[in-house]
């Protein structure tokens, strides 16, 4: 742990994750809150140790909610396993470029798809009340590992809103409801989460102390958020996903417009 870190800073960094835990848990997003406060927590880590510290708070906050959504929404594994596989071979790969690719030429494509996403929900309030599954079979099978594969390389890359894509995701392309969507895209970015720190940790990319704090912070608010999602259902957790939509679209947009950093 940095030693100019004082106790204050390190108790709003445990605030920060669970805060993050919680959005995290409910509709995915919960970057928007934890890597600002780690930036501004951490002002002399490098970007891969804020990066990697930031998902091993991600891990403790996608277990606990996975974990909770496994046993009380019951996904259809013939989905989440294949998603999961894939995720996890994309993040990999995402990891892996992640220090080659220019990250500030990700900013404005990640605010287009943000403000589409959310207006295409938003004018469509029937979309995700119900589950009704565009694909069987092979193609439906296909299509997860389609998903899974691209939003996992992203979240490799760079990471913001990975969840919140996984959700769109499911929702518009595979034709699930919001809370089932939700309980797989956690379980899938649980993956995504664990395979960057498979590469991370050799790298000695990660703060260990501060990761492991933020992520008790983590796990507190992912259970929070897990179960109010599970018993408030799909039409809070499509309110809650605009918005988080809209919060990001706030964030990104101003850095495009260099309002803020």
């Amino acid at each position: 742990m940095p030693d100019d870190l004082s106790l204050t800073v390190l108790a709003l960094l445990t605030l920060a994750g669970l805060v993050a835990g919680f959005v995290d848990a409910v509709v995915g997003g919960g970057g928007l809150v934890q890597l600002p406060a780690l930036l501004v927590g951490l002002p002399g880590a490098t970007p891969l140790q804020v990066l990697a510290t930031n998902k091993l708070g991600s891990v403790c906050s996608t277990s606990a909610s996975s974990a909770t959504y496994l046993r009380r929404v019951r996904p259809d594994p013939r989905t989440f396993l294949p998603l999961m596989a894939t995720a996890f071979a994309g993040s990999i790969g995402g990891a892996l470029v992640a220090s080659h690719l220019p990250r500030d030429a990700f900013t404005p494509i990640v605010l287009v798809a943000l403000v589409l996403v959310g207006g295409y929900v938003l004018f469509r309030p029937s979309m995700g009340e119900v589950t009704a599954l565009r694909f069987t079979g092979r193609q439906h099978v296909a299509a997860a590992m389609g998903t899974g594969l691209v939003i996992g390389f992203y979240d490799g890359v760079l990471g913001p809103g990975t969840g919140s894509f996984f959700v769109i995701s499911l929702v518009g392309l595979l034709g699930y409801d919001f809370l089932q969507a939700s309980a797989k895209a956690k379980i899938a970015n649980w993956a995504t989460n664990v395979a960057a720190l498979v590469v991370f940790v050799p790298q000695g990319a990660v703060l260990w102390q501060v990761g492991l704090l933020i992520g008790l912070g983590n796990l507190v608010g992912a259970y929070v958020g897990a179960r109010t999602a599970v018993r408030r259902g799909t039409a809070f957790v499509r309110v809650f996903f605009l918005l988080v939509v809209g919060g990001f679209v706030v964030r990104l947009g101003g850095e495009v417009l260099g309002l803020w950093g």
